[in-house]
């Protein structure tokens, strides 16, 4: 049985299974959008934790922070914000990441069941192709900033030299991506411990204080956290697609939530209280000027660790949008998902956020950076709503795997009931958002109170658990059966 684009057999003229490869083939990904045979399936759990702490620490992630004190709020009330919009945020993320085992698919492909096989490709994937071009912009104005600090090269060099290196790794795919996570995670640990320490000792960071409190720009430092959490969930269960079907959810949501909420919160924290060491200062310079304090010279080692970081998360993103775009051209013309496409995407990555990022510059990254965070929350507080809905309460994760690669399957072209519940509570966010072009009219009222993730939560949330309750769930359930795939309880 040929489950999907890729399939199983190697007749189909796709992805061989895994035993058929030789060694030197097996280190470039086989597979990209298709579904991951059984056989195929490796990895442990565990292994999620030091992919989503890892990920978390680079210098666009401690950015987050300089970009959360800049709104306004007092300190203090930014280290809170900054807390619980991690922990929010990272919730669902943890979530979507459960996913991944069981349906053995990307995180957006699992998306047609809800939005057709043309919708999901004019909606979400275009959405999600916006959110991994900003962070990877942002990743590579901050990239150019950090050689040029460490090594003294142009910005232009240190971004190229910087996307060449993680398109490579975005290339070889998965297993790589893992294993440089693997290997990075410790040595960060210990550079966070001694930065918490440069923080902690540096006079330069005003004192704590819980006075001025104003609930606008508190609420807005934690869209923007929980934006930044928020925006994993669109490929987070790519990292995990590979682990064999029979993983616990429970396990997969904690391994993914307690490192990756951790790193999180630490890193945001850190950035704040630097920031606030070195008010006005772009990120890098400030970083620096922070970590300097605990010994002359540390402020160079810290941005070089760093940006071992970004190049991984830099991998990362690249890995996802060049599924993603994979995927849209798919939804029109069929693909077959081999190295050469992947490489030819990973490639189109890098010409693209290289012409984004270069008029933006690092100048105006704060702006860019905060911006964006925030509308990538407003554009996907919908969506992981109604995924999460469909998986977890309308079809329990009993999917027919082929109709997901099949426009005239079972779930059609347009998913007129994931569109309509998406729209809805996007348009129920629109009066309560605060921009700098547009604030809401029930925002305005609140006096610039944010709360539009709050309402577009549950909105788009029980629209589509309304409209689904005419789907007939048997019949999906029976040819989900027939397709020979053992199913795990």
């Amino acid at each position: 049985m040929s489950a999907g684009r890729g399939g199983t057999r190697p007749e189909d003229g796709r992805a061989e299974p895994r035993s058929a490869l030789s060694a030197a083939a097996r280190a470039v990904e086989q597979r990209s959008i298709d579904w991951v045979p059984y056989e195929e399936r490796h990895g442990r759990v565990s292994g999620l934790g030091s992919m989503w702490f890892a990920s978390n620490v680079n210098l666009t992630a401690m950015a987050t922070g300089v970009t959360a004190l800049s709104v306004g709020a007092p300190l203090a009330w930014t280290l809170v914000a900054s807390v619980l919009g991690a922990l929010f945020g990272t919730f669902f993320m943890a979530v979507h990441s459960a996913q991944g085992p069981r349906l053995g698919l990307p995180q957006l492909v699992q998306s047609r069941p809800q939005f057709g096989y043309l919708g999901a490709s004019l909606t979400v994937w275009v959405f999600a192709l916006v959110n991994y071009l900003a962070y990877n912009t942002s990743d590579a104005i901050l990239a150019g900033s950090a050689a040029h600090a460490v090594f003294g090269v142009p910005t232009t060099a240190g971004y190229l030299a910087s996307a060449a290196v993680a398109s490579v790794v975005a290339f070889f795919g998965h297993d790589w991506i893992h294993r440089v996570n693997r290997w990075l995670t410790w040595p960060l640990v210990a550079l966070l411990v001694a930065l918490s320490g440069a923080a902690l000792t540096n006079e330069a960071v005003p004192p704590l204080s819980l006075a001025g409190f104003d609930p606008a720009p508190v609420m807005t430092v934690f869209v923007i956290s929980s934006g930044f959490q928020l925006g994993w969930a669109p490929y987070v269960s790519d990292y995990s697609r590979y682990l064999a079907p029979d993983v616990p959810a429970r396990s997969a949501f904690w391994w993914t939530y307690l490192p990756s909420a951790l790193s999180a919160v630490w890193v945001f924290l850190l950035g704040a209280a630097m920031s606030a060491a070195a008010p006005g200062a772009e990120p890098v310079t400030a970083f620096v000027a922070a970590a300097d304090t605990l010994f002359t010279g540390f402020g160079r080692i810290t941005v070089a660790a760093l940006l071992l970081g970004l190049l991984s998360v830099m991998s990362v993103n690249q890995y996802g949008g060049a599924l993603t775009m994979i995927a849209i051209r798919d939804s029109f013309r069929p693909v077959r998902p081999t190295r050469r496409v992947r490489a030819v995407a990973v490639g189109t990555m890098f010409a693209i956020v290289w012409l984004v990022s270069h008029p933006v510059g690092a100048e105006r990254f704060t702006a860019f950076y905060g911006n964006a965070l925030i509308f990538l929350a407003y554009l996907f507080t919908p969506w992981t709503a109604v995924n999460l809905v469909d998986y977890f309460l309308v079809r329990r994760g009993c999917y027919v795997i082929s109709a997901i690669f099949d426009p005239d399957g079972v779930y059609g072209r347009w998913g007129w009931r994931g569109n309509t519940a998406y729209l809805l509570g996007l348009a129920a966010m629109v009066p309560f958002m605060v921009t700098a072009p547009y604030t809401g009219p029930v925002a305005a009222l609140l006096g610039g109170v944010d709360c539009s993730v709050l309402v577009g939560l549950p909105v788009s949330a029980l629209a589509y658990w309304f409209l689904t309750r005419s789907l007939d769930l048997a019949a999906e359930r029976r040819l989900a059966l027939a397709e020979g795939i053992p199913r795990p309880r």
